[in-house]
């Protein structure tokens, strides 16, 4: 059983908005950290954004500020990223994943979801 899944990925014309889930199987403690990131064929995997699980301290990439929003539900052990204003370039396979601690580097998380792809026309 996956230990993170992703879910509302799809198509959506550009300027319009999504909003991604990713459900927690395992156990996420106040320590840990959520984190949202996307790619692209021929590209590396990018960070998008991040909260801490028990203050809920949120964290964006550049091109992320002012346009997505992650939040967590704790009871329901939910994260999700709302995005909006959507751009061509924001298609992608995005991923949750959970960290011991805040980094925007892929390799300092340990547990991967299968990812929800993103799909955004002109």
């Amino acid at each position: 059983q996956a230990q993170l899944v992703e879910s509302g990925g799809g198509l959506v014309q550009a300027g319009g908005s999504l909003r991604l889930s990713c459900a927690a199987s395992a156990n996420i403690f106040s320590s840990h950290v959520m984190g949202w990131f996307r790619q692209t064929p021929g590209k590396e995997r990018e960070y998008v954004a991040a909260i801490r699980w028990g203050a809920g301290t949120t964290y964006y990439a550049d091109f992320a500020k002012g346009r997505f929003i992650i939040s967590r539900d704790k009871a329901e052990k939910m994260v999700y990223l709302q995005m909006n204003s959507l751009k061509p370039e924001d298609a992608a396979l995005y991923f949750c994943a959970r960290g011991n601690s805040y980094s925007v580097i892929p390799s300092s998380y340990s547990i991967w979801g299968q990812g929800t792809r993103v799909t955004v026309s002109a």
